[in-house]
């Protein structure tokens, strides 16, 4: 066992210890993921879904870590956390994919891909608990101090902003379609401006907490 497997493993074990909704669980929660993204081990891809796909594995080892919530509790025995992490977030990464392939056959007039329309997490339909880093951002996207996000919208939609959409694409996640349908535009339109501005603004403030580098 490394160094880093030993440290990660009593953070792991300390945070274990409190009940899921304590402040105490949440810290500890916070620790294990800022000491996984700074290890470097964690999988990493230059693709357009891997952020996501990323925000995904968080919840899951939140909800999975310390009790069996929506899948297998983990087992300190069979493998690091770490190890543990890539193979689900890989597996994301391919559900990503192979979504995106169905999702091509069906709007083949849409010049972007559509990844943006999977719902990785439609299983969790009530997760006991939002984790700290998630709910970071959702504090951050509804206080909106600077205004950057509810100024920053679809041109001539001035009510599409990306303060909408940030809050709306937290899970829970509404799908594309379903807000394409609400608020009258084109899923491409959304999608497109999304990836152009919004996912900008998201990475600056998760960048900001150390969540990724």
């Amino acid at each position: 066992m490394t160094g880093l497997d030993e440290q990660l493993r009593q953070f792991i074990a300390e945070t274990c210890k409190h009940p899921p909704t304590s402040v105490e669980r949440r810290k500890g929660f916070t620790q294990i993921i800022r000491l996984i993204q700074k290890s470097g081990k964690l999988w990493r891809e230059s693709t357009r879904d891997y952020e996501d796909a990323w925000q995904h594995t968080m919840t899951f080892l939140y909800l999975n870590l310390c009790e069996a919530t929506t899948g297998a509790q983990y087992d300190p025995a069979k493998a690091s956390v770490i190890t543990w992490l890539n193979v689900y977030l890989k597996g994301r990464l391919k559900d990503y994919y192979l979504k995106q392939q169905q999702q091509q056959h069906r709007y083949i007039s849409i010049d972007i891909p559509l990844c943006e329309n999977i719902n990785l997490i439609d299983t969790l339909e009530a997760p006991p608990d939002i984790p700290p880093m998630l709910e970071e951002v959702r504090q951050w996207a509804q206080t909106d101090v600077t205004g950057e996000l509810s100024n920053t919208h679809v041109r001539g939609r001035p009510d599409i902003t990306c303060q909408l959409l940030i809050l709306r694409r937290l899970p829970p996640e509404t799908n594309w379609e379903q807000l394409a349908q609400e608020l009258g535009v084109a899923v491409s339109t959304l999608s497109s401006f999304y990836e152009r501005n919004c996912r900008k603004l998201l990475r600056n403030f998760a960048r900001s907490q150390g969540y990724i580098e």
